[in-house]
């Protein structure tokens, strides 16, 4: 455990830009904390205690120095049905069992096996998110009341109905004002703050013109203390399944978020097992002051890289002046009106979409095409944690196709060996050499017997298997009927060239196994001198 803990070395190299970028994405982060924390339902206050207590304690024990955490949107996605169902109560009880998952995770040093996670995946993952979270704006952003559907393409199309009855266009023009300003601003300067200054203006505008929209209302200054009924254990067993899927999202985006974080810096490398410890703790603590569990943020992670921030202490200090606001400017959040969050999260979901990088790479393949839109339709139609094992599995089956087929059975030469040139014409007369490159697999096993089986009449089948990669159970049964089918047309088989480690499965075949190709060659030469087709 002790590998998790903090050390002096964690703040090495920081400096003043550390702390002017901390302010920076404080800036950025704030509209965000509030407009994650409504979205989530349990309000905005508690998007702001996640972002100071698990912007905070990431920072102190997560594994990347650049990472800040916090609300995210995908987190949302899971928490809103959480809080519909079980309130306060049970986002404690999932932010304590995804904590000891997280931190189970980091102690089985599984944070290695995330890389592993294909990227058609992640981008249709991220596709499907950013539709869900544009779709639960969609309320907000009209102006009326979220309807009572837990289908968010149901609830969005119910708000239109509500809308088309009793208009309220205030609502819709700040909203759209708000995300038109935040994502034409990006296009300008793509590390200008924007979402700030697009959110006080508005609020502003909507207070001064009195326009009758919904506003946040005042922040409480205690948070009501979640009661000890979720530690009823059939209530802990019907949460598990939600718990596992904040551990298995907090896991996938803050580790893919710092392996951004890696790729913007020079020298920063981050610690997956720690980032899992770290991500652990917050979840961990979080609730229990109110929050909801959180993940590290991409976008805020990705404005402290470009801000100059080469240590924890700009997470840290993000974490210090939202604490600040709170404190501070209570009065003046209260006042947002709720169609202008909605606009924050709007631009924040489109800006969640790398178009480009979709593009190439539906372009790219057309398995990794399929891949990257069925994930996001199953994002968007299932559960988070459903979607990406659909994606995982379509992607592990289309990557075991292709290696199967990159099997190939072909005719070769036979070595010379210490034969002449008239005894080896002999030789090919009545033998014949297939070598096997690739894997022999399920897929390209079946194959490989039609193959096999459509030898022309030989006394001899040498396969050569030196080029053999690799050979699983299916491959051994199809391997030992197309031997026992050419056996019945009266062909020896035999097989030469084996790896040691293919050796204990090629022995099961029923056919003699030589070390080289000379030896079986010449072992066929006895047989066929006994045949009396050769001269002996």
């Amino acid at each position: 455990m002790t590998t998790f803990l903090p050390a002096k070395a964690d703040w090495a190299g920081a400096t003043r830009r550390d702390l002017l970028a901390g302010v920076t994405v404080a800036v950025v982060a704030l509209p965000l904390a509030l407009g994650f924390g409504v979205a989530s339902g349990l309000g905005a206050t508690a998007g702001l205690v996640t972002a100071v207590v698990a912007g905070a304690l990431a920072a102190v024990f997560g594994g990347s120095s650049l990472q800040v955490s916090g609300p995210t949107g995908a987190m949302t996605v899971v928490l809103v049905p959480i809080v519909a169902a079980h309130g306060a109560d049970g986002v404690l009880a999932v932010g304590l069992m995804a904590g000891v998952l997280l931190m189970a995770l980091a102690v089985l040093r599984a944070g290695r096996y995330m890389k592993f996670v294909p990227a058609p995946v992640v981008e249709g993952f991220t596709i499907g998110i950013a539709a869900v979270i544009a779709l639960q704006q969609v309320p907000a952003a009209l102006g009326v009341p979220a309807p009572d559907v837990e289908n968010v393409a149901l609830a969005a199309g119910a708000a239109v109905l509500e809308f088309v009855a009793a208009p309220n266009w205030a609502a819709v023009g700040l909203a759209l004002g708000v995300a038109a300003v935040m994502l034409l601003g990006a296009r300008w300067r793509q590390a200008a703050p924007f979402s700030l200054p697009a959110l006080v203006l508005a609020t502003l505008v909507a207070n001064w013109a009195g326009l009758d929209v919904a506003r946040i209302g005042a922040l409480p200054s205690t948070l009501p203390a979640p009661s000890l009924g979720f530690l009823d254990p059939g209530a802990l067993w019907a949460l598990l399944p939600s718990a596992v899927a904040v551990a298995a999202l907090a896991a996938l985006e803050s580790l893919l978020s710092a392996a951004v974080a890696d790729g913007m810096s020079v020298n920063q490398r981050h610690d997956p097992d720690r980032e899992l410890f770290g991500q652990g703790v917050a979840n961990l603590v979080a609730p229990m002051f109110g929050g909801v569990p959180a993940t590290a943020a991409i976008a805020r992670t990705a404005v402290n890289a470009r801000s100059g921030a080469t240590s924890r202490l700009a997470a840290l200090t993000h974490a210090a002046v939202l604490l600040l606001i709170v404190f501070v400017a209570a009065p003046l959040v209260s006042q947002v009106p709720l169609a202008v969050l909605a606009g924050v999260l709007l631009a924040t979901a489109v800006r969640m979409v790398e178009v480009g990088a979709v593009r190439a790479m539906a372009r790219a393949s057309r398995p990794d095409a399929v891949v990257l839109a069925l994930t996001a339709v199953a994002t968007l139609a299932l559960d988070l944690v459903t979607a990406v094992i659909v994606g995982l599995l379509l992607a592990g089956v289309f990557a075991l196709r292709a290696v199967s087929r990159s099997a190939r059975l072909s005719e070769v030469p036979l070595e010379p060996g210490d034969h002449g040139e008239e005894e080896r014409a002999l030789l090919a007369q009545h033998i014949v050499a297939y070598r096997l490159d690739g894997p022999l697999l399920f897929h390209a096993a079946h194959r490989f017997l039609l193959e096999l089986s459509e030898v022309s009449p030989m006394a001899v089948v040498v396969l050569r298997m030196s080029h053999l990669s690799g050979v699983d159970t299916t491959g051994v049964a199809v391997l030992r009927d197309a031997v026992r089918r050419l056996e019945g047309r009266g062909v020896t088989v035999l097989v030469s060239g084996v790896r040691e480690e293919h050796r204990r499965a090629l022995d099961t075949v029923g056919a003699p196994v030589f070390d080289s190709t000379p030896e079986a060659i010449a072992h066929a030469r006895e047989l066929l001198g006994r045949q009396g087709l050769l001269p002996t």
